[in-house]
């Protein structure tokens, strides 16, 4: 084995580059997706632009970032387009981490920076928070919006309110109107924190808050081969990302973004839109929905993983059943978009460099199906005047799935102890399966409706589950 270099800016020649960008966050998944589009974008566009991360909470990543002056690899492994990828890029455009529980005068400063331009966060789906005890700006909030507005409120006063000093700001939080929510946050600590309702009018008419949707597979640090890809790369880095070749971010705002944000001339899947419903509707119907609806079918066939279930000559065809005969038909987007976003999922689904385990999507697996595979049951219905077969099986799949066993095999029921339980109470009673699916479908808390009103539901699931329990 050859030596293996440390990974600094001593090492390796960098572009020097303004700090355009404050991120919040320093996981992998923005490491992996964002901070790789703008590493691409320094390469390909005019950007020129560098970000400075800062650590949301008091333990992370800082000090090892830090130690690799920012520097580190994305390994971009799976199918893309039908064929295989394994590639590696060096990221060079974070300057570093600023941890604000450790230096609160550093973190201050980051307002006062001239150059800044745009505000990137991740800090999972419960980081957009309100907190009515965080009840001082003298002292770093322990929220992720609180921080926002301190910034916000550090960065008015230091340029006196100057119109032109907002900041464009792109949430990643993988919640639906993260934008929103985070600017209503921000209002609540100017209202809790007292300060002036000029300032209040600053942040929403010189800031951009934009609601965004995220998409990319990024596993992390590959332990199973580091060795082999740091030999590859000839470099010790810790902080190497494994991440799927594909991505998309989708931004609901204005296009005069693209004047500090030159998404459209870099190439990558960037798109800014006046609504991404469409876009989040077909990423949670068709990817996520696809995900949900083969778990449970997939465990009671005796598959443990998302490639399995593709590999599997015959589980494969179910796979395609359900997504381009019942989900895409379900559906009011152009064909044409949704048939090669599918293609696009089918490839992903096959990555043979991710073991993406069905047992982590059964987690909660009961909310999932109704967001994610209800509404293309329902919407399906509505359209063909029939119910989608295929997904009804997986509905049927998922009640025997809840049982918690079949033919002696333990399932890795994860939800709940409300959730769980009702399944248990139901199965351990003396009652018929008709009476069970009928207590299922008429739990208003578990599906948002009453079920026993779609038509034909009832009788599908009570055919299926028979079928399960008649072999």
């Amino acid at each position: 084995m050859k030596p293996l270099q440390h990974l600094t800016r001593e090492n390796v020649s960098t572009m020097p580059r303004p700090v355009k960008i404050i991120q919040f966050g320093e996981g992998n998944f923005l490491r992996g997706f964002c901070d790789w589009m703008i590493d691409c974008m320094n390469e390909t566009t005019d950007f020129n632009g560098n970000i400075q991360i800062v650590q949301p909470l008091h333990q992370g990543m800082g000090t090892q970032v830090n130690q690799q002056d920012g520097l580190y690899h994305v390994v971009l492994q799976g199918i893309h387009q039908g064929q295989e990828v394994n590639d590696a890029r060096l990221i060079t455009a974070v300057e570093g981490v600023i941890n604000p529980y450790e230096d609160f005068i550093g973190f201050n400063n980051l307002a006062k920076n001239p150059d800044l331009q745009i505000l990137l966060s991740n800090t999972t789906e419960a980081g957009i928070a309100f907190d009515p005890m965080d009840l001082s700006y003298e002292q770093i909030p322990q929220t992720f919006p609180g921080k926002v507005t301190l910034l916000l409120w550090e960065r008015y006063n230091h340029f006196n309110a100057a119109k032109d000093k907002g900041l464009l700001i792109l949430p990643c939080e993988l919640i639906e109107k993260n934008g929103e929510q985070l600017k209503s946050c921000i209002l609540q600590y100017i209202h809790l924190w007292k300060l002036p309702q000029a300032f209040a009018e600053w942040v929403i008419q010189s800031n951009i808050f934009c609601n965004t949707l995220v998409d990319r597979i990024v596993p992390g640090f590959p332990h199973e081969n580091i060795q082999e890809i740091q030999q590859k790369l000839g470099f010790s880095d810790s902080l190497v990302v494994k991440a799927e070749p594909f991505h998309l971010w989708v931004i609901e705002g204005p296009r005069h973004i693209q004047d500090i944000f030159p998404i459209h001339q870099s190439g990558l899947q960037i798109k800014v839109v006046d609504d991404l419903t469409p876009y989040r509707s077909r990423k949670v119907r068709i990817l996520n929905g696809a995900h949900t609806a083969m778990v449970p079918l997939a465990f009671l066939e005796g598959l443990r993983t998302v490639r399995e279930c593709l590999e599997d000559a015959k589980f494969g065809k179910v796979v395609e059943q359900i997504i381009f005969q019942e989900i895409i038909p379900s559906m009011d987007m152009p064909l044409e978009e949704l048939e090669a976003f599918a293609a696009a999922v089918m490839d992903r689904f096959r990555n043979p460099f991710i073991r993406h385990e069905l047992a982590s999507i059964a987690l909660n697996a009961v909310a999932k199906f109704k967001v994610r595979v209800l509404p293309s049951i329902l919407d399906y219905q509505r359209r063909q005047s029939v119910l989608p077969s295929t997904l009804v099986k997986s509905f049927a799949a998922l009640i025997v799935f809840y049982k918690g066993s079949y033919q002696g095999t333990t399932f890795p029921v994860n939800d709940s102890v409300e959730i769980v339980g009702f399944f248990e109470e139901v199965w351990n009673e003396s009652s018929e399966i008709p009476s069970k699916i009928e207590k299922i479908l008429s739990n208003e808390s578990l599906w948002g409706d009453d079920l026993l009103k779609v038509e034909g539901l009832h009788e599908g699931l009570v055919k299926a589950i028979s079928e399960y329990f008649s072999n």
